[in-house]
């Protein structure tokens, strides 16, 4: 059997002190993480280096429009309900659900989707989510305990991994991708200048509208840096934020 353990570092990639090669091959302490940065040119360059990239990590153009001609929308939006139910279940990190969405979506928009059946998505659901966890979280759950809830059928895991080699290969092994979660990780630190119950509260606000916007068909089309900006500014007008904290935040992503 395959292996499908990859350190996404192939023989053909850039050096290894290329920023973005680092953006490229790394997994959750990646460079578009605010862990990564202490000043401020350093967050500059990691800006820059995901919104570089965010479009490469996009479905297909008319994905919406593909997703309604094979009558998969509720079969999608079931998914990522699935993603974010299994997140809390099983105590995930957040970013995982964002990675898992777009892996199924890009897979979906890829030319995958035709006639493909409700069971079928399940199982795809399944690889994408078992996917995001190994490469974004800590601690991963069995293929047994990922399919406990909320699913209508349940997959042997050799199927299962069959369908992840599958997956990993249609992706081109590339599994960082730039999501709006990642713009909120990298833009972090921005907003220590809120009061510690006003950032707690701001950060719930941003987490509750971005999952809404991955669930939203009309917004498949956006870039991730589009939908974290206004997630942002309806978060920070809510608060009724001082106005330089707000230009500060936003600032960062249109400038």
């Amino acid at each position: 059997m395959e292996s499908l353990l990859c350190d996404e570092v192939w023989p053909s990639s850039p050096a290894v002190n290329d920023p973005m090669s680092q953006m490229d091959h790394c997994g959750s302490n990646s460079y578009c993480g605010s862990s990564m940065y202490t000043t401020k040119e350093d967050f500059k360059q990691a800006l820059a280096i995901c919104l570089g990239k965010e479009m490469s990590y996009m479905p297909g153009p008319n994905y919406a429009e593909k997703l309604c001609s094979n009558s998969l929308i509720i079969a999608r939006f079931k998914s990522i309900h699935w993603f974010i139910k299994c997140r809390s279940r099983l105590n995930l990190s957040l970013g995982t659900v964002f990675y898992a969405a777009n892996y199924l979506d890009r897979f979906i928009s890829m030319n995958h989707c035709n006639g493909l059946e409700y069971w079928m998505v399940d199982l795809l659901s399944v690889a994408c989510l078992s996917i995001a966890i190994k490469f974004n979280d800590t601690c991963t759950p069995t293929l047994l305990e990922i399919q406990m809830e909320d699913l209508d059928h349940l997959f042997e895991p050799s199927t299962i991994q069959r369908m992840e080699m599958m997956l990993l290969k249609a992706l081109g092994w590339r599994l960082a991708s730039t999501t709006s979660y990642s713009y909120l990780e990298l833009l972090i630190r921005i907003m220590d200048s809120l009061k510690p119950q006003l950032h707690q509260e701001f950060i719930a606000r941003v987490n509750k509208l971005l999952l809404g916007a991955i669930s939203d068909l009309k917004l498949l089309g956006f870039r991730p840096s589009v939908i974290t900006m206004s997630a942002l500014r309806c978060s920070l007008d809510k608060l009724q934020t001082s106005t330089a904290t707000s230009d500060a935040c936003l600032t960062c992503l249109t400038s």
